[in-house]
């Protein structure tokens, strides 16, 4: 019998991180959905930095996390390379964390059109503006380069052609929870041939 009770209970790992993202959203003071993500460069060198997880989509064999960004950033170059990545989400305040695996596709249809639409002008101003990841030769540059494509695209600018959302499909999610003297509870939930999932505890 298995010993997945509590906070741990239920038979779709995506409604664990569900429920789980719903829990910070309470305890976290910033940025419950910020994610650690991690991708490799062309020589094997890993690479991380911080990025806001904006959907949870589906669920089962089908279920996906989407993230946005610019295509030719660093991890966007290093993502169509490799065409994997991984992530971690901690919270402090509830002293646990979820990691997840998984191959990426790009989402740059209606759903990406959408989240474009819904930030701030000045946000959607900023991601044509930026060349990401490239050397910058001082803050006025880009605020100047800013304000040049609002002249050139007004105040209800499309999504650039090479900005828009990353899916992961996991093949791997761990839920981790605190436990005293360090004896801290883990759950591996990995994908089979066929698609479904299996749930181990993992030692701590």
């Amino acid at each position: 019998m298995s010993d997945r009770t509590g906070i741990f209970a239920g038979d779709d790992p995506f409604d664990i991180v569900r429920a789980w993202l719903s829990e910070a959203e309470v305890s976290e003071p910033n940025d419950p959905n910020a994610i650690a993500l991690a991708t490799v460069d062309a020589e094997g060198l890993p690479d991380v930095r911080m990025v806001l997880l904006k959907d949870i989509d589906g669920q089962g064999r089908d279920g996906s996390f989407v993230f946005y960004t610019n295509y030719d950033s660093a991890k966007g170059r290093q993502i169509a390379a490799s065409g994997q990545a991984a992530f971690v989400m901690h919270w402090k305040s509830l002293r646990r964390q979820i990691r997840v695996r998984g191959s990426i596709t790009r989402e740059e249809g209606a759903q990406a059109d959408a989240y474009y639409a819904s930030r701030s002008l000045q946000s959607r101003l900023g991601a044509w503006a930026s060349r990401q990841s490239q050397p910058l030769a001082s803050r006025s540059v880009l605020m100047a380069e800013v304000a040049k494509m609002g002249l050139t695209h007004g105040t209800n600018p499309s999504r650039p052609p090479f900005w828009g959302g990353f899916r992961l499909h996991p093949v791997q999610i761990e839920f981790w929870a605190d436990g005293a003297f360090r004896l801290h509870d883990r759950f591996n939930w990995s994908k089979d041939a066929s698609g479904a999932w299996q749930a181990d505890r993992l030692s701590p």
